[in-house]
């Protein structure tokens, strides 16, 4: 019995390791659709495409995610240190209201999208949401140089920056 343990525990690191960190934004996600704060929807690719040329730091939360909440403090570090990239927050919240008195109440700066859908949206299933707050940073020419981190204050976040 330890043995079989022991081999299904390897095949699932040997195909976890094997897994390929996307690069780019499928055609799908780059189509969804978020709100801005003026309610007005907007295509992911067109928040991308506001700045080209820039590396984009992506920070995917909720006002009522406690993690998130924690994070902030780090994030501003972050915007502060790093003042040439864009930062860009996309909220999970559960309504509008919800999000929009987050962002006052916890003084996020940046800009600021909503995606109604929540995780279960062609957005959320490209980058497989299962937690946040989740980061992501995207290079001048739009290849996405980290997929997934859960700290702000990750090595990888800076190291890009």
């Amino acid at each position: 019995m330890k043995k079989i343990t022991y081999f299904i525990l390897i095949l699932i690191t040997v195909f976890n390791c094997n897994k390929e960190v996307p690069t780019k934004f499928s055609v799908e996600a780059l189509n969804d659709t978020f709100l801005d704060l003026e309610g007005n929807a907007v295509a992911f690719k067109n928040i991308l495409a506001k700045h080209k040329e820039k590396t984009i730091v992506i920070d995917i939360w909720a006002s009522w995610c406690g993690d998130c909440i924690k994070g902030m403090p780090k994030v501003k570090v972050l915007q502060k240190d790093h003042k040439d990239a864009v930062y860009i927050f996309l909220s999970l919240d559960r309504g509008v209201e919800a999000w929009k008195k987050g962002i006052e109440k916890y003084d996020v700066r940046g800009e600021h999208y909503y995606l109604p859908s929540g995780k279960d949206s062609a957005f959320g299933d490209f980058v497989n949401i299962d937690w946040i707050p989740r980061y992501m940073v995207v290079d001048a020419t739009g290849n996405i140089k980290l997929f997934r981190a859960v700290e702000a204050d990750d090595k990888r976040i800076i190291e890009i920056l």
